[in-house]
């Protein structure tokens, strides 16, 4: 491969970089704890979307301070689960975007771009 055939194939790399990171926003995973009582979901620009609440996890506004803390465990949780999975979606569409274009050069990360 020449040294133009590599930019060129570099400028291809950037478009198809720029057209799925365009697309992350319709990449979208839910994340949930506690058994679902609480959902949490998020798009591929790590954007927090929704979350969801099973009414029974608040039965009224006097909380006591256990259950708040609970709660705000499980959110944090779910949201950390959705985020995870939202990364691994997003990563596979990137990589999908520049598949076949550059060689398999060791140590080459494109994880910087997403």
């Amino acid at each position: 491969m020449n040294m133009m055939d590599m930019f060129g194939k570099m400028k291809e790399v950037q478009s198809r970089m720029k057209d799925a990171q365009e697309n992350l926003s319709t990449v979208i995973e839910t994340g949930e704890s506690g058994a679902g009582l609480v959902k949490v979901t998020v798009n591929g620009l790590k954007n927090v979307l929704k979350i969801e609440i099973d009414p029974d996890l608040i039965k009224s506004s006097a909380t006591p301070a256990a259950d708040r803390e609970m709660l705000q465990d499980l959110i944090v949780a779910a949201t950390n689960k959705a985020m995870g999975n939202v990364e691994i979606k997003a990563r596979e569409q990137l990589r999908q975007a520049t598949e076949g274009l550059l060689p398999n050069i060791p140590g080459l990360n494109l994880d910087g771009l997403m």
